[in-house]
């Protein structure tokens, strides 16, 4: 055990909240005064932090405010035990092994935090904080004014009484935190951000500490993370739905979003130092984007499709892809079905002229969808959905799709496309965005088809020839169209949005929207950080587009090394001879492959040198390595 201190303040460090504040807001509950005087002693905890008026003055103003008593304290302690701070909780192993030399001084009070910390492991004795005064009948009427921390500069006068034998750290998020370093009691103020960040604060301390975790990363103390998570930043693209951001944060990782999507240049210089992209369909993630990624260790895709990714180069680089296969799936395909109704029915028409005053009820041009022959292009996700309702409604589903796919219900699989466009009064595109689907679709396809056909694309811009659906539509081949995808799309909702199927009649035109569903859009923004996260902390590969997928198991009291290597024949055999060279034990070994990597799991007890990691780093077909704990 080393002979430092560590002198950690309680509200808005050891937990997310401030204890005082929130007693206020129990006592006050169902009071109609309770926001105004809760806001109140908010703002007078906040000068207080701050600096702005003195310790003693915002503790006698807040305590004349708040009206509790004991009763209200046993809530708020169980309410304190739900928000401890995130990195606390991850390092409670850290403040069990170091609680002789932990202590707790708070100008909080000891009837909420004692059970708090001390149910962490910390020590009573170690607890320096103020105490309530009660009236009989338990109403809490004031402070204890012997104690030395209801006064100005408390924590100074307690900590210089405690002669305390050793260099002393100070870590917290209030001014009076960074006095014991300006009076020389402490060696190092570390400012506590990971709650709130306090600009007078931070300005004045010697470090800023987004987690407990930065805070014993920088002192090489024993922690839950091998590396800090505040140090690892995330860029959120597209304007990802918000439990996604928030996953990433409650975890604490450094979390930078944007709205809209970004080109090539703006891309590849905001890319530079990003461990974790997040991105939807309009943001393409090219090689020379990727040559600029130095610190790039997985991407997730908030959609169904990666086409926008250069996977080739992620594999050669080491960066595993994830995506979102099925979380849009039944938004995409109720859009299509409602559009199909709108369209068969020339309801979209009718609309429009009934917003221009012009009324006509007639059955001309409109038809049921019962007993109609939907041609779907594509029997993925979507097509099979799509099939399944089609049928439901009564109709006749066919389907062509390169890949030999088991039909559904009554569905009949074609063998070619032209079949599919011969028979069909619907057709439905849902085909993927490879490069060699690129206007698959053109003006040959268009004359295949019936006479007053109806044509949907919820797939991807690229994969039809717009003209050739124009002169479909103008001709009269196509009778009405549905186009939620285009070529080029604006990247975002403020640039207009240029096309030729703009004015046209009976063609609904949606801005890429089959998957923007609140439903959907939530689905997404839970799948894809939970395979994000459970690559970076754990290494599983499950649900990746591009790497060998492994489900690996919990890590419990080892170390895991994860590296990948390209695939070439000996790499095992060299990895574990440096093992038996440096005589390291493997508890747990797991290894994938596919055709470009090799993906190797090793699960060993702690007992290892610097010298060894790196000769394993320093294996010439090592692509990276990372190391977990």
């Amino acid at each position: 055990m080393n002979n430092t201190y560590y002198i950690i303040d309680f509200d808005s460090t050891f937990t997310k909240v401030e204890g005082l504040d929130e007693l206020a807001n129990i006592a006050l509950a169902g009071s109609a005064n309770q926001e105004k005087v809760v806001a109140q002693i908010r703002s007078l905890t906040e000068q207080g932090m701050n600096g702005e008026i003195t310790f003693s003055e915002a503790l006698s103003r807040r305590i004349e405010l708040l009206k509790a008593n004991r009763s209200h304290i046993n809530q708020l302690v169980d309410f304190l035990y739900t928000q401890v701070s995130e990195s606390f909780q991850r390092n409670e192993k850290f403040l069990r092994e170091f609680s002789d030399h932990i202590l707790i001084v708070s100008g909080g009070f000891k009837e909420f935090i004692v059970p708090i910390v001390t149910s962490m492991g910390l020590k009573e004795e170690n607890v320096y904080a103020n105490t309530f005064v009660f009236d009989a009948e338990d109403n809490i009427i004031g402070v204890d004014q012997d104690n030395v921390l209801a006064h100005e500069k408390g924590k100074v006068k307690l900590l210089s009484s405690l002669k305390l034998d050793g260099d002393v750290y100070a870590i917290g998020d209030g001014y009076t935190d960074y006095e014991l370093r300006a009076s020389g009691l402490a060696n190092r103020f570390y400012a506590f951000t990971e709650n709130v960040k306090r600009e007078k604060v931070t300005a004045n301390a010697d470090h800023i500490v987004p987690s407990l975790d930065e805070f014993l990363y920088l002192n090489k103390l024993p922690r839950s993370q091998s590396y800090p998570k505040s140090r690892i930043k995330v860029l959120l693209l597209e304007n990802v739905h918000s439990v996604a951001i928030e996953a990433f944060k409650r975890e604490g990782f450094d979390v930078e979003t944007h709205k809209g999507a970004m080109d090539e240049e703006e891309l590849s210089e905001k890319i530079k130092g990003v461990s974790i992209l997040g991105l939807r369909s309009k943001t393409n993630l090219t090689k020379k984007v990727l040559e600029n990624a130095d610190k790039l260790i997985t991407v997730g895709a908030f959609c169904i499709g990666t086409n926008q990714i250069d996977l080739k180069t992620c594999t050669e680089k080491g960066i595993a892809v994830f995506n979102a296969p099925y979380s849009n799936t039944r938004s995409v395909v109720e859009l299509a079905i409602g559009e199909m109704i709108l369209l068969i029915r020339n309801v979209f028409t009718k609309s429009n002229q009934m917003h221009a005053g012009k009324w006509d009820k007639s059955a001309n041009n409109s038809f049921e969808v019962r007993g109609k022959k939907l041609g779907l292009i594509g029997y993925g996700h979507i097509g099979t959905q799509l099939s399944v309702i089609g049928e439901a409604l009564g109709m006749e589903v066919y389907f062509y799709d390169i890949v030999d796919k088991m039909p559904i219900g009554n569905a009949k699989k074609c063998r070619s496309l032209e079949e599919v466009l011969r028979v069909s009064d619907v057709v439905s595109m849902h085909i993927d965005g490879r490069k060699e689907n690129t206007n698959v679709f053109g003006k040959r396809e268009f004359e295949m088809m019936k006479d007053g056909v109806i044509f949907m694309n919820l797939a991807r811009g690229h994969v039809v020839e717009v003209p050739a659906l124009v002169e479909a539509i103008k001709s009269g081949k196509v009778a009405g169209a549905g186009v939620d995808v285009f070529p080029y799309e604006p990247k975002t909702n403020s640039e207009p949005f240029e096309n030729e199927l703009r004015g046209l009649p009976n063609v609904i035109l949606t801005p890429h929207i089959g998957g923007s569903t609140e439903e959907a859009q939530e689905g997404i923004g839970l799948y894809v950080p939970e395979r994000l996260l459970e690559y970076m902390n754990n290494g599983s590969t499950t649900g990746s587009v591009n790497f060998p997928e492994v489900q690996l198991p919990l890590l419990r009291d080892s170390h895991r090394l994860l590296h990948i290597h390209q695939n070439v024949p000996g790499i095992l055999a060299k990895i574990n001879n440096i093992f038996a060279k440096h005589h390291i034990n493997i508890i747990g070994q797991y290894l994938k492959t596919n055709e470009t990597i090799g993906y190797v799991i090793m699960d060993i007890s702690k007992g290892y040198t610097n010298e060894f990691i790196q000769e394993i780093k320093d294996i010439d077909e090592t692509i990276r390595f990372r190391m977990l704990y």
